[in-house]
């Protein structure tokens, strides 16, 4: 290899190291600043699970309506993306599910039938807005934290490949530079000499 060719490879690899440890920054403050806004968030809404004394038939964690998933929860604070899941789709998920028979905020009729019948309509109304919002406010945290996560596994990634740039570069500046090959001559050069 010829030493124009060397130093093309070598400034190559620099730069490539270059753009792939910004790349790596980039990947870890963006699993950091992620997952960290949405635990702090979490933390700061003080959203608990029943507690273990729930998980029984009538108890708010009933084995026969939630999953082992939420009952593993029990007592514990919403502090990660997981756990946000967890409370918003098995626990209010499940929930809203028995408020209007199923129906969802936008469904229910609040206009029709007698007074009686308009309250208690306006009242379900009422619950499964603010449980649909909490409920996607949840499942929001939950997009942003896998976001997060992700992010890490492709600044680990990331930062393979580039100790691996790094280390083919490191090679052909103190390594591949003491290799010498012989030179093949043709004969007639070996006659000339």
């Amino acid at each position: 290899m010829t030493k124009e060719i060397r130093w093309r490879i070598i400034s190559l690899q620099a730069a490539l190291i270059i753009v792939l440890a910004f790349g790596t920054y980039i990947a870890f403050w963006a699993n950091g600043f992620s997952t960290g806004m949405v635990h702090d968030q979490l933390v700061a809404q003080q959203i608990f699970f029943p507690g273990k004394d729930q998980v029984k038939t009538g108890g708010a964690l009933d084995p026969a309506l939630f999953s082992q998933e939420i009952r593993d929860q029990a007592g514990n604070q919403v502090v990660t993306g997981d756990q946000a899941r967890i409370y918003g789709e098995d626990f209010i998920g499940v929930h809203m599910m028995s408020i209007a028979g199923g129906k969802t905020y936008s469904q229910i009729d609040t206009h029709t039938g007698d007074a009686a019948a308009i309250a208690k309509a306006t009242a379900q109304k009422d619950t499964l807005f603010k449980g649909e919002m909490l409920r996607a406010s949840l499942l929001n945290a939950y997009a942003w934290w896998t976001m997060g996560v992700y992010a890490g596994y492709a600044a680990v990634a990331l930062l393979i490949v580039t100790v691996g740039v790094l280390g083919a570069l490191v090679f052909e500046l103190l390594i591949a530079v003491r290799i010498e090959k012989p030179v093949v001559r043709s004969i007639k050069d070996a006659q000339l000499a």
